[in-house]
């Protein structure tokens, strides 16, 4: 097996271990565990290609990775008959940049607590650029997320009609 293909797939792995931790704290029916971790490693392996191998910003890749988490988990919606957000939420926490955030964070502590004048300067770059990219991965997530939901409106009400009916 090529070192890259192992490589995408390590990292689908480790999103989709994380990815089953998110579903277990959001308490998602039983059915959605076979689910959601074969989402999250569709999504996360798409950006990591994107990102890796087409040199795509995080930004931009994680957008397409959270449209591709959002077509697919509609399909998964209409297979297990649950709404989409179910499966594409959980799925979509390990993309969250949390280094960028935390970067920010500490880099806020690290201003307030110099006095240097040219070390404040350098530590508000690092504050801004991260907390900016953070922002905007976070803003390409929701917005990737919920085209295709917009898009297949009306077939996610009837998906979840269909799972009441049957319960009748």
């Amino acid at each position: 097996m090529s070192l890259d293909l192992l490589a995408i797939l390590e990292d689908g792995l480790f999103a989709a271990i994380a990815a089953i931790g998110f579903a277990a704290v959001s308490n998602p029916p039983r059915k959605s565990f076979i689910y959601v971790p074969i989402l999250a490693a569709l999504g996360h392996m798409f950006r990591f290609v994107l990102m890796s191998y087409l040199s795509f910003e995080i930004a931009v890749a994680s957008f397409f990775a959270a449209m591709l988490t959002g077509f697919v988990g509609i399909f998964f919606a209409y297979k297990a008959r649950y709404p989409s957000e179910v499966f594409s939420f959980p799925a979509l926490l390990p993309m969250i940049p949390g280094m960028f955030a935390y970067r920010s964070l500490l880099g806020m502590i690290q201003f307030m607590r110099t006095t240097d004048e040219a070390l404040r300067g350098e530590y508000l770059n690092v504050i801004l650029s991260n907390a900016i990219t953070a922002a905007f991965v976070m803003i390409s997530l929701g917005i990737g997320v919920a085209i295709p939901i917009f898009i297949f409106y009306r077939q996610s009400f009837r998906m979840t009609r269909a799972r009441e009916e049957e319960r009748r």
